[in-house]
């Protein structure tokens, strides 16, 4: 079988050193990791509107911004003096932890529903990082606070109490207006929803790592 190619991806990797070698545009070449961080989540949530609106045309588009801001990322760290890596080493990381993931596929494991997977995936996880003393180790301190709930929620032996007001019935435009409810609620009392959830989230974290 033929080595896959993919022109216009490397096209756009020649379009990146264009921009950031000699004679190509200063405002790239002064660009670091941390001054691009702010573009990455704005690209990344564009990219969450096109999805969410269905419209394919969009998502292509801001689909290839993210993309774009993934190679600029892989292009600075290819400069760096002291730990360089580039984009071939992003995705060899990136293939050696799918694959490792996923021994059901690349290995003799057993998982044959998506259940089964999701129930074995925190444990391949944890193989991979036995220095990690909690679960919740390497969640990252920017999610939203809703984000990082659902994500310490989805981590804890047992849930947190849960409120009657979510049933079986509740679907997710019911849950969105409840949610809607209370944060105005919390604004009309001057209470900050979002740090309020977040230090709640920080407590149940917290509790179950007995500290």
């Amino acid at each position: 079988m033929a080595d896959p190619t993919h022109p216009e991806l490397d096209a756009l990797i020649a379009v990146m050193a264009r921009l950031r070698g000699e004679g190509g545009c200063a405002w790239d070449r002064e660009q670091t990791h941390e001054s691009l961080v702010k573009y990455l989540v704005e690209e990344s949530h564009e990219f969450i509107d096109a999805v969410e609106s269905g419209d394919r045309t969009h998502m292509l588009e801001e689909l290839g911004d993210v993309l774009y801001q993934v190679l600029f990322h892989a292009d600075l760290a290819a400069s760096d003096p002291n730990q360089p890596f580039d984009i071939e080493d992003v995705a060899r990381v990136s293939r050696e932890k799918m694959v490792g993931r996923h021994p059901h596929v690349f290995g003799d494991v057993v998982a044959d529903t998506a259940d089964e997977v999701v129930a074995n995936w925190e444990t391949w996880k944890a193989a991979e990082k036995p220095e990690r003393e909690s679960p919740f180790e390497g969640l990252p301190k920017g999610l939203p606070a809703l984000a990082m709930a659902d994500k310490v929620i989805g981590k804890l032996d047992e849930s947190p109490e849960q409120s009657a007001l979510v049933t079986a019935d509740t679907t997710e435009d019911d849950l969105g207006a409840m949610l809607l409810a209370i944060v105005a609620a919390a604004k009309v009392n001057g209470l900050d929803a979002e740090r309020a959830l977040r230090v709640a989230v920080r407590r149940v974290i917290s509790e179950a790592d007995g500290r």
